[in-house]
């Protein structure tokens, strides 16, 4: 038990910093509550990827799947740290398709463009890091969904 939280602290935390590496370079900087936003949307994909219910599904289901997960993530922590706390780490209220300017339907489309990256990275380091399973290949996730397999 103690091994599997290590575990899934070591995968929160090395996802949480590659998505503000990410954030970093898309937007020009980054919060460090990110850390943990990202860290656990990430996390969530991944551990959903280790079930075959969900592995089994074609990549497209998995990019659905992820993005819901993500939008759900982003807008309860943007009510809790944009709205109530009124830290303004983002706001989307100009953007077309918003909820309250914590999520919007572009960025939605980019985060189901971004789940077969998510997939990989998250099978990648349990392999590299755990010795699990090694992954296909990235190039293989997105050939995957945009050919529908």
């Amino acid at each position: 038990m103690k091994n599997k939280i290590y575990k899934d602290l070591i995968l929160i935390a090395t996802m949480g910093a590659i998505y503000m590496v990410l954030e970093g370079v898309w937007r020009g900087w980054t919060h460090i509550s990110m850390l943990v936003v990202g860290g656990l949307a990430a996390f969530f994909i991944g551990r959903l990827n280790e079930y075959s219910k969900f592995y089994d599904k074609k990549m497209w289901q998995e990019c659905l799947i992820g993005t819901v997960i993500i939008l759900v993530l982003e807008f309860i922590s943007g009510m809790v740290l944009n709205v109530w706390l009124k830290l303004g780490i983002w706001d989307y209220s100009n953007t077309w398709g918003n909820l309250y300017g914590q999520i919007c339907i572009p960025y939605a489309v980019l985060w189901f463009l971004l789940v077969p990256l998510n997939v990989f990275v998250d099978d990648y380091l349990r392999y590299r890091l755990f010795g699990e399973k090694k992954p296909q290949g990235l190039l293989k996730n997105y050939i995957d969904l945009f050919t529908g397999r």
